[in-house]
């Protein structure tokens, strides 16, 4: 459990956001059946091949309670608006669950109704996170830890 990531979701996604991303969402947090769907909502059965990459899929904003080690409580919700939609997450991420992770933040920030900042993220024993920001419909990181200058420059998620 030493490599877990706090991430930490606060947004709202424009009324125009696809149906199969809220219904993904939802999976996501847990609001549809897990055991029997993928996170598309379609049923586990299909080729032997089609059922073992769903093996490894699993909902990533779906724990609810006490945190285990970042503090406070784990939760997420998603409600509708007059403008749309307004999600809160605050979770535990695995390091192994960062690839799955960052597909959905980069499409929940193409949809994002919020510009600027939507989130953060920060390795559970860092102090400073990096924060999750929606710049006209795309993802960027900014981290916030000393460089000399008191910030470090803005980058796309998978660059250092």
């Amino acid at each position: 459990m030493g490599d877990l990531y706090a991430v930490d979701l606060a947004l709202n996604l424009r009324a125009t956001v696809p149906n199969a991303l809220v219904d993904e969402l939802r999976w996501h947090l847990g609001a549809t059946p897990g055991a029997d769907s993928g996170p598309s909502g379609a049923p586990v059965g299909g080729p032997a091949e089609e059922v073992a990459l769903l093996d490894d899929v699993f909902p990533l904003l779906a724990e609810r309670g006490p945190a285990a080690r970042i503090g406070g409580l784990v939760t997420g919700e998603l409600h509708r608006t007059g403008a749309g939609w307004a999600l809160t997450a605050r979770q535990e991420v695995h390091a192994e669950s960062l690839p799955d992770l960052d597909p959905l933040l980069e499409r929940l920030a193409r949809h994002s109704g919020t510009e600027g900042v939507i989130g953060q993220i920060r390795f559970y024993e860092d102090h400073v996170p990096d924060l999750l920001i929606s710049e006209s419909g795309s993802l960027v990181r900014l981290s916030l830890r000393p460089d000399g200058s008191g910030t470090a420059p803005a980058y796309p998620p998978g660059q250092p």
